[in-house]
């Protein structure tokens, strides 16, 4: 919660509770919650794409569409109260009006494209030139490139609106990923000869020698490899939805070949065929299977329903089963009903 640009002490609005054997200190009280937001507190729901679906959905596909992950925070301010103190993000941000109005203060930002490192300070923040102010209303929408400053205050009614946030890949992030490739060169992890720390012309020495001997590297790197590597950092660090998987676990044992599956729609994977094996890249883990099921995986993860029967030309009847089940036990397939429902 944050009242007056100030994020109020948790303490406040929580209180301790049991849940069997384990102590909870920081439960949300309700009553203490209303009583603040009454008083000109503002509510802040963190990490909404976590806990709401349609929120979860939502953020899944426009990963999907700009290839950086994305979260979303709610904020409910009472009326005529302000929420943050005037600061800057470290990622890109969509305002998203839902309820009421807010009018907004953008300021020329103190620092280009910020890192995380790259913490805003309000009370230098508050002094940069404003460039822009407006008031959004429902439906309304901001864009706010990271790094520049900007708060906003709500008008005569309750004001609801949910921050989009872009947590881009920089180019930072691929330096520091050819960083921890170059730990892998032994004579990288070598010792620093003595003096460096001491020394000034020894240490512009060695530090001339380091920058020679990464440029000489760098100009070996394999850009695929690193390529390839980013791709799968972005592939295998985004949640799963799996909504209703103990029911179709529960169902394993009724799959025979008249059952009708099909690739979850929250689903997504990635197919590598390699020497002897399959990989598929999932949400949040990599399945290895053998490169001999690369076509009957094909099949099942086209989107479209598929019947177990279909399996028949490519694997033997036990085989197309454990391969179905295996694949709903990992959240790729769920069953369909005869009618083109979901099941069960």
């Amino acid at each position: 919660m944050v009242h007056d640009g100030a994020v109020i002490d948790p303490a406040e609005w929580t209180a301790t509770a049991r849940t069997g054997s384990m102590r909870i200190d920081d439960l949300v009280d309700p009553g203490r919650v209303l009583d603040l937001f009454a008083s000109g507190s503002t509510i802040v729901l963190q990490s909404l794409h976590r806990w709401w679906p349609p929120l979860a959905r939502f953020c899944q596909e426009l990963e999907l569409g700009i290839g950086h992950h994305v979260q979303v925070n709610a904020y409910l301010t009472p009326a005529g109260a302000a929420g943050l103190s005037p600061h800057h993000d470290t990622h890109d941000v969509f305002v998203m009006q839902v309820t009421g109005s807010k009018h907004w203060l953008v300021r020329e930002p103190m620092v280009a494209a910020p890192l995380g490192r790259h913490r805003s300070n309000h009370s230098e923040a508050a002094h940069q030139p404003v460039i822009d102010e407006m008031d959004l209303g429902a439906g309304d929408s901001l864009y706010l490139p990271r790094g520049y400053i900007h708060s906003a205050t709500a008008q005569e009614a309750v004001s609801l609106h949910l921050t989009i946030g872009i947590l881009a890949t920089t180019a930072h992030d691929v330096l520091r990923q050819l960083v921890d490739r170059a730990a892998e060169v032994p004579s990288f992890r070598r010792t620093l000869p003595t003096g460096v720390a001491c020394q000034g012309e020894v240490g512009e020495r060695v530090v001339k020698e380091l920058i020679g001997e990464l440029i000489d590297w760098l100009a070996t790197v394999d850009e695929h490899d690193v390529a390839d590597e980013l791709r799968g950092r972005f592939w295998t660090r985004r949640r799963p939805l799996l909504e209703g998987q103990l029911l179709e676990l529960t169902a394993l044992d009724d799959l025979d070949d008249r059952s009708v599956v099909r690739r979850r729609p929250t689903v997504t994977c990635l197919l590598s065929a390699g020497p002897g094996e399959l990989e598929v890249v999932l949400g949040d883990r990599r399945l290895h299977l053998p490169a001999g099921l690369t076509e009957a995986v094909q099949l099942l993860v086209d989107g479209e329903p598929h019947a177990v029967a279909e399996l028949s030309d490519r694997l033997d009847g036990t085989s197309r089963l454990v391969l179905v089940r295996r694949l709903m036990r990992e959240g790729v397939l769920l069953r369909v009903e005869p009618g083109g429902g979901d099941g069960p």
